[in-house]
This record gives structure tokens, C-alpha cells and sequence, in this order.
């Protein structure tokens, strides 16, 4: 079939159907594969959707195929099969139309160790045939202002730390006004304060309509700041949708607040609550399928003093091992 014009309109219903798919999602693949010579399948079929103004999180240790996932978006290498459309344009092809609205951050900056934070920024807007160049010092200036790197920004970016070198990366890709930016770990090598900045700054940039797909490793990361997330494990797409949906997809943990933690356990266990843990005044377990004011019940006749009694809300951790059956690599 014909690929939309550059208007992105077509005769007929296609062309409402590809004007309307292209508003509701900036990013979508089908079937999106990538396999290295020698083999290695590094993505698997992947079907992806991002909608449009969305914080997007894209989840998974080091080795499950994000970083390569993102590289084919932005047109850096070919996919091996299937297809990946960004702005409603087709990739790799349309990369000369696509990239100009796109910033992203990939694998950490590219830097001229030798030149200050201000110079390469210049230097990344020169290059770029779209910048107007009467407006580049004052871009640069509110670019660094944005990433808090002002007072850095005459020091060489040898000097830099690996932390200032990501608030760097991120004022490149934030030198014009874009519709998509694509992080890789933007958070990596920031002490907390810079990371709550980075979070703080990608929430203010989605709510001024840029849609962000931010790729990371860090579960918390995901869950504080991101509105849609997916998880990628070993290549292939485990799961997508609104990050409070795939939490509500898993069962929350029962916790019993008590002093009696070992006769609780013992009851918990004679009810048929599985993976039970002790730490320190709680206990907590898988909930049984039963009536929860039963098990509450047989812990009182039991003679347990319940101080507190419920479940917790799952969480995204909980979600992955549900989907997965094992535990995340936050280390990555």
C-alpha cells in the first residue's frame, strides 16, 4: 500500500483512518525485528504504540532490546524486518522529514571535551540545517538554564561529571521546540536531587504537549513519572498500556502488622497464603482467593494481636514478576 503524502492525507477513508492513527500515536511498530549477523535475535517482533502527549516508559534491564528498539525509531539502523512509523512518517525512510521534530538522547551525549558546555551547544545547533542562527545564542542560553547547567556552561565538558554531561545531552536535544523527545536513561549518573530535576523537567515539558519516550531500567523511575509504560524482557514486548493499569494488573500483598509475627506467619500458612515473609513487626504473603475477613478472623482466634490488616496497592515490580515470573535487574 501507498504511503500517506507528505500532507498525510490520501483519497477516501485511509487517509482519515492514517490522519486520525497519526494524532492518536507518535510512535507505532508491527512486528519490528532485529537480528544481528551472527544470530542474536536482539528484538522480537514488536508491536508498539505510544499515544500522543504521553510520558512513555520503556522498561527493561540492560540486554532486553531497548537501546536497539530506539535506535531503529530514529532511523540509526535498519530493522530486519516488520515496520516502525515515528509522526506518522515511515522509518528509516522518512528520517530527513522526522528527526528535525524530534530530541533525543541516545547512549549519553557526544561531547568536545575540549570545548565549554555553551560551545558544543552552539556547535550541535550549527549543525543542524533547520536552526535559525539568529536566535542560536539565546536557545543555547535557555536550554542551559532549563537543565540547570547556567553556571557550567564556560567550563570544559572534560570537567564535566558524568551527571552534568547528562544535563547536557539533554539541552541539545532541547535547542528547538519538539514534538517527541527520545530519552535513553536520562536520569543515569545524576545524584537523587538532579534526578527529582531531570523528573520535574520531562513532567514539564509533556504538560507544555511534548510526547516523551523515556527509556529506562529503574522501575521507580517508570512509576513516578510516567503515564504509559511498556516492558521489554530478552528482545520481545511482555506488556503495554497505562502504568496505573499494569499495576492494577497484579495482586497487591497482604500485610499483617503485629508483634506476633511467628504465630501469624504459622496461620497465614494454615489458611493457604502462599510466599510468606517476616520483616520486623510485619507479615506479609500472596492473598488467598477466600474471603479476606475470614483470614483476619482466624488470626484473632487465634489469640494474634492484628495492630494492622490489609493489601497493599501492587506496584510495578509486582506487575513484572506476575508477567515474568522472576525479579528485575534494577542494576541493569
Amino acid at each position: 500500500m501507498d504511503e500517506p503524502s507528505a500532507t498525510g492525507h490520501q483519497a477516501g477513508d485511509t487517509g482519515d483512518d492514517d490522519a486520525r492513527a497519526s494524532v492518536m500515536s507518535v510512535i507505532e511498530t508491527r512486528g519490528l525485528t532485529k537480528r544481528y549477523r551472527g544470530g542474536q535475535l536482539a528484538v522480537d517482533g514488536l508491536d508498539l504504540t505510544v499515544p500522543a502527549g504521553s510520558v512513555f516508559g520503556f522498561l527493561g534491564p540492560n540486554g532486553s532490546g531497548k537501546t536497539t528498539t530506539i535506535r531503529m525509531l530514529m532511523g540509526l539502523i535498519e530493522p530486519t524486518s516488520g515496520t516502525a512509523r515515528v509522526l506518522g512518517r515511515p522509518m528509516p525512510r522518512s528520517t530527513r522529514t522526522v528527526l528535525p521534530q524530534v530530541g533525543a538522547l541516545i547512549e549519553g551525549p557526544a561531547l568536545y571535551g575540549f570545548l565549554s558546555g555553551r560551545d558544543n551547544l552552539l556547535r550541535y545547533d550549527a549543525a543542524d540545517p533547520t536552526a535559525d542562527p539568529r536566535t542560536r545564542r539565546t536557545r543555547v542560553a535557555a536550554a542551559l538554564d532549563r537543565v540547570g547547567l547556567t553556571a557550567a556552561a564556560g567550563k570544559k565538558a572534560r570537567a564535566y561529571s558524568l551527571g552534568m554531561k547528562q544535563r547536557l545531552g539533554l539541552a541539545a536535544a532541547l535547542l528547538q521546540p519538539r514534538r517527541l523527545l527520545v530519552l535513553d536513561e536520562p536520569t543515569n549518573g545524576l545524584d537523587p536531587q538532579g534526578m527529582r530535576e531531570i523528573r520535574s523537567l520531562v513532567r514539564e515539558l509533556a504538560s507544555d504537549g511534548t510526547t516523551v519516550f523515556l527509556s529506562s531500567h529503574l522501575l521507580d523511575e517508570i512509576e513516578q513519572v510516567c503515564t504509559h509504560a511498556a516492558v521489554m524482557a530478552q528482545g520481545r514486548l511482555v506488556t503495554q498500556g497505562a502504568v496505573a493499569d499494569l499495576a492494577a494488573g497484579a495482586r497487591g500483598r497482604l500485610v499483617v502488622t503485629t508483634p506476633d509475627t511467628g504465630d501469624a506467619a504459622r496461620v497465614l500458612k494454615e489458611q493457604g497464603v502462599a510466599d510468606v515473609v517476616i520483616t520486623e513487626d510485619r507479615v506479609t504473603g500472596e492473598p488467598p482467593e477466600g474471603e479476606l475477613a475470614d483470614l483476619n478472623s482466624a488470626l484473632v482466634t487465634a489469640g494474634v494481636r492484628v495492630r494492622g490488616f490489609g493489601v497493599e496497592r501492587a506496584s510495578l515490580e509486582d506487575a513484572f514478576v506476575a508477567l515474568t515470573g522472576e525479579g528485575f535487574d534494577v542494576a541493569g
